[in-house]
């Protein structure tokens, strides 16, 4: 059997396409986060717990109404995205203007809330999931089995990622949600409704998190406190990237996957740390992020 330093092959590429995985999950994150930083200069802590909200509207959505994994894809993410639309109009209006801790803290403590709303409901023992039936099995790939339901969560990964970066990059729509957020009287001046703009961003960004968690939900136990930890990642994640980097947070999202996957084969004891090390070295040599503009 073949071996890369005392590695077998196979469970190299098994480790590999376990950090493929988690990279699109870091991937789809951070790009919520970047979005919602980019656009509206709001740190949002509150990712986490709409991506674990994702989560649990899926099983709740099949334990309570029967409705399956395909159709909570679309309804979860409409739904958190609403909720995120009134939490922008309700309350992050008024903090834009203010320095990020404000809007950190308000966050800070949105997380909490709606962690603590779950845990009170459903505890903190974790619910399962099963994986859709036409996802079931795996491919062979010749030198590996690759899960197809892994092999969905990098492909809607992916394309979520790049049509994402597709529609604020390069078309009118993206350009009219740029020039609100950058300069927002001259936007208004031109007609363009800058409230609106700004109110479908947030929900949008949120919305990507709620996508994440029910794509995440077949692969792991729903359980109310499972954004808690993953967002501290996804934060280091966009540090890395460049913070309101579009790019950056996909490609950084996916690459760290993969490095942190490999760890855990080379050097298992630094697997749930080399996230933060890179980030460190990237701050030293490059405060703004691999994909960051210098200020």
């Amino acid at each position: 059997m073949t071996e890369i330093f005392g590695v077998p092959i196979q469970a190299l590429y098994g480790q590999l396409m376990l950090g493929l995985v988690n990279g699109s999950f870091y991937a789809v994150l951070s790009l919520g986060l970047a979005v919602i930083f980019g656009m509206l200069n709001i740190i949002n802590f509150a990712h986490g717990a709409l991506y674990m909200a994702g989560a649990m509207l899926a099983w709740m959505g099949m334990e309570y109404l029967g409705i399956g994994y395909w159709w909570m894809l679309v309804l979860a993410p409409i739904v958190v995205g609403l909720i995120g639309i009134a939490i922008e109009r309700l309350m992050l209006q008024w903090l834009y203007k203010l320095d990020h801790l404000y809007g950190l803290l308000l966050t800070f403590g949105l997380a909490l809330m709606i962690e603590g709303l779950f845990r009170d409901l459903y505890g903190v023992a974790g619910q399962p999931y099963s994986i859709p039936e036409a996802l079931l099995g795996a491919f062979n790939l010749g030198f590996m089995y690759l899960p197809k339901y892994r092999a969905w969560v990098i492909l809607a990964s992916l394309s979520v990622c790049l049509v994402t970066w597709f529609v604020i990059e390069k078309t009118r729509l993206g350009a009219y949600l740029r020039a609100a957020t950058e300069n927002p009287q001259l936007t208004q001046a031109f007609g363009i409704n800058v409230p609106l703009m700004v109110m479908l961003t947030y929900g949008f960004g949120v919305g990507l998190a709620a996508f994440a968690g029910v794509l995440a939900a077949p692969a792991t136990q729903i359980s109310p406190l499972m954004g808690s930890n993953l967002i501290i990642v996804v934060f280091a994640v966009v540090v890395v990237g460049g913070m309101g980097s579009i790019l950056g947070s996909i490609v950084t999202g996916l690459g760290l996957g993969v490095i942190e996957g490999l760890t855990k084969v080379f050097y298992p004891e630094a697997s749930s740390t080399v996230v933060f090390v890179i980030m460190a070295i990237v701050l030293l040599v490059r405060p703004a992020g691999l994909f960051g503009r210098e200020k």
